[in-house]
């Protein structure tokens, strides 16, 4: 098929390479990442062209099109705030905060991150830098256990948990105790067959074996349970994506550990002054 020849008047032709020219002179805006909680307040979406500032005036504002939408990184010191952040290259920050009346602001920093290979020699780096450039200080961005908030809520959990271990002991032993006194007369008759206390004795510790275990994953199964209602919940109300309650694999292996030991221990304290008394009391005679 032949090219078709288009014939343009002088003004048409004139217009096109104004419009033409305009597109080259006008510069694209720059990308920009916004977090999922600020596009849904000011209603953007990927490909919008939106005008940031430093200030409220909007002076020395700069435009930029929105390339992304990203959830923002989950923080349990800061699940109460609203996450209204964005993300730009490192040039465009500095175009769009650098002091115009300071030549050296664009040159200039307040901290620098640096992570080391090595953890354990932070200590000789942090005196190698301080002895290089002075009144450079280097401090450890990790929080140190006395000053951690988590650290105190740590311990505030474990002392919890050990209460709470103990009266769930105290109430299964109590129950085991009711238990084996209704049962005396039949160990009696189980006595009086020929049933060695070595028997007896397995038996107790066999039942025990296997309530503690049930007991354990039944409470494994209750705890996954109000670990998604909990988030659901929480995560909702805050719009975060932080995990407030986490039952790992160690936590539960940690639970049926502390559980199927007690369970077997209460059992056979249960059951020891039954086994150890004689055949003509057990059945009352």
């Amino acid at each position: 098929m032949a090219p078709r020849l288009l014939r343009l008047t002088c003004l048409e032709a004139s217009c096109l390479l104004i419009c033409a020219t305009a597109l080259i002179a006008e510069p694209q805006p720059a990308d920009v990442l916004v977090t999922r909680q600020l596009a849904a307040r000011a209603h953007l979406a990927i490909g919008d062209v939106v005008t940031l500032a430093t200030d409220a005036e909007g002076t020395r504002a700069a435009r930029f099109r929105v390339a992304g939408i990203y959830e923002p990184t989950p923080d349990p010191m800061r699940f109460t705030a609203e996450r209204m952040e964005a993300r730009m290259h490192l040039p465009d920050v500095i175009a769009l905060t650098a002091d115009p009346h300071d030549p050296a602001a664009a040159e200039s920093v307040d901290a620098i991150n640096v992570r080391l290979v090595n953890p354990a020699e932070a200590p000789r780096f942090r005196a190698d830098l301080s002895g290089r450039l002075p009144g450079l200080t280097a401090t450890p961005t990790a929080r140190a256990p006395e000053n951690d908030p988590f650290a105190v809520l740590d311990r505030f959990h474990v002392a919890i948990s050990i209460v709470t271990v103990v009266g769930g002991t105290a109430f299964l032993l109590a129950l085991m105790i009711i238990r084996a006194d209704e049962r005396r007369e039949m160990i009696g008759l189980l006595r009086l067959v020929g049933i060695s206390h070595r028997s007896l004795l397995a038996a107790v510790l066999l039942e025990g074996f296997f309530i503690a275990v049930i007991g354990a994953m039944f409470g494994i199964v209750i705890a996954l349970a109000g670990e998604q209602i909990v988030n659901r919940i929480f995560q909702a109300r805050y719009d975060t994506a932080l995990v407030f309650v986490s039952v790992t694999p160690s936590v539960a292996l940690r639970a049926v550990a502390v559980a199927v030991p007690l369970g077997i221990a209460a059992g056979v304290a249960a059951s020891w002054s039954v086994l150890r008394r004689n055949i003509l009391s057990l059945l009352h005679r």
